[in-house]
C-alpha cells in the first residue's frame, strides 16, 4: 500500500484527485497507476483502470486471476466492474468511499452474485494515511476556490 500511496502523491502533485494503485503478481509490482483524468481529459483515466491496462500488457493476457490490486481508496463501480472483468484475485484498499464506492460502500460490484467472478477484499489498509491525503487535497481545492473573485 505504501507504493500505491507514492502513486497517489504523484496525482496530488499533478493536481489530480490523489488516488494511486499498484498491481502485484508473484510478489512483484507489475503495474502502477495514478489518476490522470484532468491531464488526459478522460473520465476513465482512474488509477485502477490505468494499472489494469498496464498489468494486462505486462502479462500479455486479459486475465489477472493471480494478481492483487492495492489502491488507496475503494474503487468506484466502473473500476470495480473492470476488476471483475479482468478476474483479479485480490483487492486491498485504504479508505472507503461513501459517495461512490463500488466495493461495498454504495454498491458491491465485486461480489455481486449475478456476475461470473468474485474478488477477495481486504479494506482499511493504511486507511488514515490514504484518507488524509484525499482530505488535504479537497481542503486545498476549496481554499483556492474561495480566493477566486
Amino acid at each position: 500500500m505504501r507504493e500505491a500511496l507514492k502513486e497517489a502523491r504523484k496525482a496530488f502533485e499533478e493536481d489530480e484527485v490523489p488516488v494511486g494503485a499498484v498491481i502485484v503478481s508473484d510478489g512483484k509490482i507489475i503495474a502502477r497507476g495514478h489518476n490522470q483524468i484532468e491531464r488526459l481529459k478522460d473520465p476513465t483515466a482512474h488509477a485502477e483502470m490505468l494499472a489494469i491496462t498496464s498489468a494486462a500488457n505486462f502479462l500479455d493476457t486479459k486475465w489477472l486471476n493471480e494478481a492483487s490490486l492495492y489502491v488507496t481508496i475503494e474503487p468506484c463501480s466502473m473500476c470495480a466492474g473492470a476488476l471483475v472483468l479482468s478476474r483479479i484475485k485480490n483487492l486491498f484498499y485504504g479508505a472507503a468511499d461513501p459517495k461512490a464506492g463500488g466495493c461495498g460502500s454504495v454498491t458491491n460490484v465485486i461480489n455481486n452474485k449475478s456476475l461470473n467472478h468474485r474478488i477477495k477484499v481486504q479494506k482499511g489498509i493504511l486507511q488514515e494515511e490514504c484518507g488524509q491525503l484525499l482530505t488535504q487535497f479537497f481542503q486545498s481545492k476549496r481554499k483556492r476556490n474561495k480566493r477566486l473573485p
